[in-house]
């Protein structure tokens, strides 16, 4: 079966997160993707955070899976003609350098629109235009940057980053989304663009309804969020929310049975209104149901704290399964605080790919995420990612379609960083 991007080359100048969080969905979804990598050195997370010797990393394996890698040295005249071939004859270029280094190596937009005008240039940067494009970002980074940390955590505390990889892998996640609609806009013009994803912009689209909140401020207090049921006024900014829900109805983490041993054992729980009858009579508290201090959504607001102790009574006699398997029955929104031990093991992840098992020659089988979206006539395959400039040999001739005399000489070259034997250490 065809995949959606068979005939596309992708040209990955990536590393560490972001970058190759965009190039593997690419790959995931048929595309041919060919990582340029510093000849005996690589990405440098093929030796970050390293659990197996003498293996390439997880944190490497699990973001350059169903890739082909090529060393080369920019810098070596060799190394240059098999990087503008490469840029003849792939269809996007994807990198997260900083900024001018692709500059440094001669690959300028317009050199690059020269030796290729279809070619997309796609790029990852901390910012984009302004007072600190030039500045470095990392993932806590960005998530500060992008509003997200400012409105994580109680409002008692410190600002929080997020365990979720919002600022790398959403902004690859964006960037792949620029990708595939500049390649659809090239079949009707025939030309190339640029894309760009800046990190700031990737987690502030996550955090619109942060945004949202900041503009009602203008006309009242945030009536959803707990500090108002409380009392607590509200300051100048979207205030730190704890557990509240984001989207309106009110929802925080509550207790369940266990919880004094397992640090998961929690659910989360939104009393909505339309089921809170139902909620009501699963807790055994159907008083409430036409109690004037109840009945309403507008007379629950500033007695949400007791409400959800109420609700924790009854949570702390169920386990979170239990808990959720009752609501459910109710149409009562609910999702029990899953582990990443639990995620792991979970046999429906399995089943439908969301969780893949992997073999290495070098580590032997691991675990990792496979490709979160499901096409149903383009499902994924999940490959292991290459070992550092396994594919030197492969691409120059079945690629670039250079002679045995060709390779032979780019080889001898050191363009490459020595044998193949080499690379596969």
């Amino acid at each position: 079966m065809s995949k959606a991007l068979d005939g596309v080359r992708i040209l990955d100048f990536t590393h560490v997160q972001s970058g190759p969080t965009c190039t593997q969905l690419l790959a995931w979804l048929g595309a041919d993707c060919i990582k340029v990598e510093r000849p005996g050195v690589g990405d440098i997370t093929r030796g970050q955070l390293r659990d197996v010797p003498n293996a390439d990393s997880l944190y490497f394996t699990m973001l350059n899976h169903n890739k082909r890698s090529i060393t080369l040295d920019a810098k070596n005249p060799k190394g240059k003609e098999v990087l503008e071939a490469l840029v003849k004859s792939c269809d996007v270029l994807v990198e997260n350098f900083g900024p001018g280094v692709l500059d440094r190596m001669g690959l300028t937009w317009e050199h690059i629109q020269q030796l290729n005008p279809r070619m997309i240039y796609a790029s990852v940067k901390g910012f984009g235009p302004g007072p600190y494009e030039d500045c470095k970002v990392y993932e806590n980074v960005a998530q500060c940057t992008g509003g997200a940390a400012s409105t994580t955590g109680f409002r008692d505390g410190p600002p929080v980053v997020t365990g979720a990889q919002i600022g790398d892998s959403g902004t690859g996640l964006h960037l792949a989304l620029g990708i595939v609609a500049a390649l659809y806009q090239r079949n009707a013009t025939g030309r190339g663009q640029r894309v760009l994803a800046a990190m700031q912009d990737g987690v502030l689209n996550l955090c619109r309804v942060k945004l949202r909140d900041q503009q009602r401020l203008a006309h009242g207090p945030l009536k959803e969020y707990s500090q108002y049921g409380e009392g607590v006024a509200f300051g100048k900014a979207t205030p730190r929310a704890g557990n509240d829900s984001g989207g309106g109805q009110p929802g925080w983490i509550l207790k369940c049975k266990g919880w004094e041993n397992d640090p998961d054992a929690y659910i989360y729980f939104i009393t909505q209104a339309p089921v809170w009858a139902e909620i009501c009579k699963v807790i055994g508290q159907e008083d409430w149901i036409t109690h004037p201090d109840y009945a309403t959504p507008d007379a629950r607001l500033p007695r949400l704290k007791g409400i959800f102790a109420r609700i924790e009574q009854w949570t702390t006699t169920k386990t979170k399964f239990e808990a959720m398997d009752i609501l459910n029955k109710f149409d009562i929104p609910c999702g029990p605080i899953l582990s990443m031990k639990e995620i792991l093991e979970e046999k429906s992840l399995r089943e439908t790919g969301t969780i893949v098992e992997v073999d290495h020659p070098k580590r032997g089988k691991y675990f990792s995420v496979g490709l979160p979206i499901k096409l149903s006539d383009s499902p994924a395959e999940v490959k292991r990612s290459p070992l550092l400039g396994e594919h030197n040999d492969e691409i120059l001739r079945d690629v670039l379609k250079f002679d045995a005399k060709k390779v032979e000489e780019i080889k001898a070259s050191g363009a490459l960083g020595g044998s193949k034997s080499m690379a596969a250490e």
